[in-house]
């Protein structure tokens, strides 16, 4: 990060730092010279890599004093980035929104008290409305952030960027930026994509055989096309718009994959089903409890559009060191092996 005039170090606060996003981003400011990075979440993690060079701070964003609490740690820095939201509980709403909407309130309340002059906010992907996965066609920032109405994880990102236009609105000496990433891929965070996907319909034993290539036919949703995106390339991402102070969105992703390039991975062939009949079975799983997937995440997954990532490359000089198919196979394998990290919000089984 460049110095600021008569000053040696930087601080950088991290909502929500042991999480997923946050162990990556964690990760990458290590190795960042003259940053002294301020962590807040809810259970903080032992003092080990890539957690002990932080300053921690236990705050829940759903609590009567998480504004004054946070205006407190903001105090000071140079910039918070914002990378707490709730996946979990996913069926029960409310608790998610109380974190997701409430706490997203409480903390743009802090920054305004505080002082602080930029913030990086992780919207995702799931803002976006619908459009065709063509990767012959990915959308820009431009597209239109209306979302997926029947998923409760997209709407709550709707509204938190509606928040932000406000906020933005009111307050334009604030820099604010979004990060919208697709799906964040790690080995560490294997057991919580498990806890979040899957179910007792998915063995863990599957995962070796699908390794194996032992495993022929895969069905998967008419033309379903993915973008992953390594936990540690979203952090650099997040580093350069520290670094830049940019403003405004950026999608991260790494390069799309289409149904028959993500099954030749494993050695298969996709088995296309329609999307409509593919919802059908898994709104039935989920009502079940045979299946973590819920419908909403579904949407999410088959139904928002492929993400030109020309704007953070152009402008934060970023691309992905890790691509589509190699997250596949880093998930993959920390799914056999029920990889996770000794976070309690990875590591929670």
């Amino acid at each position: 990060m460049p110095e600021r005039a008569g000053a040696s170090e930087r601080t950088v606060v991290v909502v929500g730092a042991s999480g997923n996003v946050g162990t990556g981003l964690l990760r990458v400011l290590k190795d960042v010279p003259d940053v002294r990075v301020r962590a807040v979440c809810r259970r903080p993690p032992p003092p080990v890599p890539p957690y002990d060079e932080a300053e921690w701070h236990t705050i829940d964003l759903t609590t009567a004093d998480a504004e004054r609490r946070l205006t407190d740690v903001f105090t000071g820095a140079d910039a918070v980035v914002d990378l707490a939201w709730a996946i979990q509980p996913v069926r029960d709403e409310a608790a998610l929104r109380r974190t997701n909407v409430d706490g997203t309130a409480a903390l743009l309340r802090a920054v305004r008290r505080s002082g602080v002059g930029h913030l990086a906010f992780a919207s995702s992907l799931g803002a976006y409305a619908s459009a065709p996965q063509d990767p012959a066609r990915p959308v820009d920032e431009s597209w239109p952030v209306t979302g997926q109405p029947r998923s409760a994880y997209s709407r709550d990102k709707i509204i938190a960027e509606r928040m932000l236009d406000a906020f933005e609105r009111d307050n334009p000496g604030v820099a604010v930026a979004r990060v919208r990433p697709t799906l964040v891929v790690q080995r560490e965070a294997s057991r919580e994509m498990a806890r979040l996907f899957l179910g007792p319909i998915v063995p863990r034993a599957s995962f070796g055989l699908l390794a194996a290539g032992k495993v022929p036919l895969l069905p998967v949703p008419s033309d379903t096309v993915l973008q992953f995106v390594h936990a540690d390339d979203l952090g650099r991402a997040i580093v350069a718009i520290l670094d830049r102070r940019a403003r405004g969105a950026f999608n991260i992703a790494a390069d799309a994959l289409d149904a028959h390039e993500l099954t030749a991975l494993v050695g298969a062939r996709p088995i296309p089903l329609p999307h409509d009949l593919a919802r059908i079975v898994i709104g039935l799983l989920f009502r079940l409890h045979a299946l973590a997937l819920s419908p909403g995440w579904f949407d999410v997954a088959v139904r928002t559009p492929v993400m030109d990532t020309g704007r953070a490359r152009l402008e934060l000089g970023w691309e992905p060191k890790v691509g589509t198919a190699e997250s596949v196979r880093i998930l993959l394998d920390g799914l056999i092996d029920d990889a996770t990290t000794l976070s309690p919000a990875l590591a929670v089984g």
